[in-house]
């Protein structure tokens, strides 16, 4: 399902027009980023957690050339999966 096919779907469940839900989905997404990016922690009980976890830096390889290569410290997005979905998608 890409954005475009979650619009319409919560459109039809949500009895909304198509601009709403987009409108809404968009805000949804929108907030979520920016929570991550100020440091924060998005919990949605029952579906799981949204949050931003630091990777340290780290040495590599260049598998062309073996040659090592020094990865840098970054911040990636993280979605931890609550019980209830977990437990849905397993039925």
């Amino acid at each position: 399902m890409n954005k475009t096919e979650l619009i319409s779907a919560v459109a039809e469940k949500a009895g909304l027009s198509k601009k709403d839900s987009e409108k809404a989905v968009n805000a949804v997404i929108d907030t979520i980023v920016e929570t991550m990016k100020a440091g924060d922690k998005v919990t949605l009980v029952g579906f799981g957690a949204f949050e931003a976890k630091e990777r340290a830096a780290r040495i590599g390889r260049n598998p062309q050339n073996k040659q090592e290569i020094r990865i840098p410290a970054t911040r990636i997005p993280v979605f931890k999966a609550g019980k209830a979905l977990k437990e849905t998608i397993a039925e």
